[in-house]
């Protein structure tokens, strides 16, 4: 696990009204905000986290990646291209593979970023759009953490035993949240799976403040969007 949470530290969450349980918000924790905000916008992402200063310590792998889904090839290169451009460092050059096209990248911050395609082929010229975000964390147990966010309101759109889940989101054009074994993750991103201390990225949602059993943080969307920058 990225953080030491017992669960001692693991509370449950309080539902609000009708609203839908699951992820509605990411905000990424940067020591340097102007410069993250500048990197998120030349990348072409800054429509999709927040960000708030923190110097929580971390080492190595902090568990999660955020990957987008684009049309092509040729636009998994532009946006590989402009992270590049603006300060990133390549984890893994985009290249074919069974699945599609994709490459790997670490910001500035240290968040690491996947953009992949299903497509092999470019069937029309590069775009800036993107058609999904999923946050995809690494857990020791793909089916007790499952558990525990069904527990909690959410909904499984998708689940291979105990190799991934995917939720549905907490509102519509939100990023997705999925769970992937954490050594499994680590080694798709082409990084050690050692890490530790803080995994500087809180979830926001329609329920209260909760962590879960890998240690990732939970805040209520409302109560994100007051402290973001």
């Amino acid at each position: 696990m990225a953080d030491n949470t017992s669960s001692a530290d693991i509370t449950s969450p309080q539902r609000t009204g009708s609203d839908t349980a699951g992820l509605a918000a990411v905000l990424i924790e940067v020591a340097d905000l102007e410069g993250a905000r500048r990197f998120y916008r030349a990348f072409g992402v800054d429509g999709h986290v927040r960000l708030r200063v923190s110097e929580a310590e971390t080492t190595g792998f902090r568990g999660f990646t955020l990957a987008l889904t684009v049309a092509g090839p040729a636009t998994v290169d532009g946006f590989v291209g402009a992270a590049v451009a603006a300060g990133a460092t390549v984890l893994k050059p985009a290249t074919k593979s069974l699945w599609g096209y994709g490459g790997v990248v670490r910001a500035p911050d240290g968040t690491i970023w996947k953009i992949a395609t299903s497509a092999k082929k470019d069937t029309g010229p590069a775009t800036r759009e993107i058609d999904e975000v999923v946050l995809l964390i690494g857990v020791e147990d793909v089916k007790a953490t499952k558990q525990f966010y069904v527990d909690r309101g959410l909904t499984v759109a998708k689940s291979f035993g105990g190799k991934y889940t995917e939720f549905a989101p907490g509102r519509p054009g939100a990023v997705k949240l999925a769970l992937y074994k954490r050594r499994a993750l680590a080694k798709d991103l082409g990084v050690p799976v050692e890490g530790g201390g803080s995994h500087r990225i809180v979830l926001g949602g329609s329920t209260g403040a909760f962590t879960d059993p890998d240690g990732f943080a939970w805040e209520a969307a409302t109560a994100l969007a007051a402290t973001a920058a």
